[in-house]
């Protein structure tokens, strides 16, 4: 169901593969040679206005009895949480700002805000989510072992639950992905040697327990007579900071047209390939300058996967250039606004939390589960991928039609 042959996917021959490969690293390049102080300026910006957020927060939890003092404490705080998750933390460790050679803002160095540590998610996700992005069975980030987002993922009993599940992974979003590097479950089956999982459990225990205690225990007892109420406002800045970075994690990568593959695409894949992959894998939402910064710049994922380690803010530059080789070579770019992007997210997980049998859609041509044998039976008219996704929403909504006035007569 998945796609195992991605230039026949794509309408693209070997050639026109590593022409674009060498189109997307000349980008690269140009990019990397650009970098400077304004990108230095940036980043520093960046950081004394969470920095900024923070205190603000903070102190005016002091005065917290007063409703506008606690909603501006809470506030200030969920501010500064997402933007140190989102375009500092994430951005930081994936390498963006290696380049500066500053020990504070290495990747070997940052420790974020939130539970999940840090070596943690850099192997789960820098590792394995980037480099395995959406091959099944590999990239452990589709559905996070959590959630059926694909119809290759067969269907059990325990899906059923998937909507309520999904509430709750969006609301402690911070510990599934804390959890999700440990493998707990391959722990307990025995498959993961309890050798190797014993420093890493460590490991959690003393993030979880710093964490714990700054936010929970530290700060409200800081504000004395205001204990539970900075308590409050603390539980309620990580909630939203977990809801945004849910939204915007998810907007990247299950939309309708992100696409899966098999593992046997793997297989002698080039640089071309790879990058091919990562653009039909991902998907971007619309935004301004602040919906960007407040998302990490992670509105651009397919950006994003292209060039995990250059600078989020020069990703709206890269963006242009992007779309250009996707006009260039008739491939999709998946963007859409924010709600759009994310409702499409949630039909996908509400739907596939039925049997096949209530599914409409074929296994090979659905909008979250597609291979190259959607395009079966189609008439070749020239064009590339774009073109032929076109025939196949025309050859679907020509097949509803007939579905209806079947059942009406």
């Amino acid at each position: 169901m998945a796609i195992s042959d991605i230039n026949e996917y794509a309408h693209l021959t070997d050639a026109d593969v590593e022409a674009l490969g060498a189109e997307l690293d000349m980008l690269r390049r140009q990019i990397e040679s650009s970098l400077g102080e304004k990108d230095r300026r940036y980043l520093r910006r960046t950081i004394y206005a969470q920095r900024g957020l923070e205190v603000l927060g903070r102190a005016a939890l002091f005065g917290s009895h007063r409703r506008p003092l606690w909603l501006l404490g809470a506030g200030s705080l969920a501010a500064a949480k997402i933007i140190e998750n989102m375009e500092l933390g994430h951005n930081v460790m994936h390498g963006q700002w290696d380049w500066m050679n500053d020990p504070e803002v290495h990747s070997t160095t940052w420790e974020w805000d939130m539970v999940c540590a840090a070596p943690h998610w850099k192997h789960s996700h820098n590792y394995i989510h980037h480099k395995y992005t959406n091959v099944l069975e590999m990239d452990h980030d589709v559905g996070y072992r959590a959630l059926r987002v694909t119809r290759d993922d067969p269907w059990e009993p325990r899906r059923l639950f998937q909507p309520v599940l999904n509430i709750v992974l969006a609301a402690a979003f911070e510990w599934g992905i804390a959890l999700h590097d440990l493998e707990l479950k391959e722990v307990i089956a025995g498959r993961k040697p309890m050798e190797q999982a014993r420093p890493e459990i460590k490991l959690f225990a003393r993030k979880v327990a710093r964490q714990l205690g700054k936010d929970y225990v530290l700060y409200p007892v800081m504000t004395g007579p205001n204990f539970r109420r900075t308590l409050t406002a603390n539980l309620t800045a990580n909630l939203v900071r977990n809801l945004w970075a849910y939204v915007v994690i998810f907007c990247g990568h299950f939309p309708d047209g992100t696409e899966k593959f098999t593992p046997e695409t793997l297989e002698n894949e080039t640089q071309g390939q790879w990058y091919l992959r990562q653009m039909l894998g991902s998907a971007n939402f619309d935004a301004g300058p602040a919906l960007a910064f407040m998302s990490g710049n992670l509105c651009y994922q397919i950006e994003h996967h292209l060039y995990p380690d250059l600078p989020s803010n020069r990703m709206a530059e890269v963006a242009v250039r992007v779309r250009e080789l996707c006009e260039k070579y008739d491939l999709p770019y998946n963007t859409g606004s924010l709600p759009v992007q994310y409702l499409q997210t949630l039909r996908t997980i509400n739907k596939l939390a039925l049997p096949d049998r209530f599914l409409i859609d074929t296994s090979d041509d659905a909008p979250e589960t597609a291979s190259e044998h959607r395009f079966d039976g189609l008439p070749r008219r020239g064009g590339g991928l774009k073109t032929a996704l076109a025939q196949v929403r025309e050859r679907r909504r020509a097949n509803r039609r007939r579905r209806r006035t079947t059942g009406a007569s």
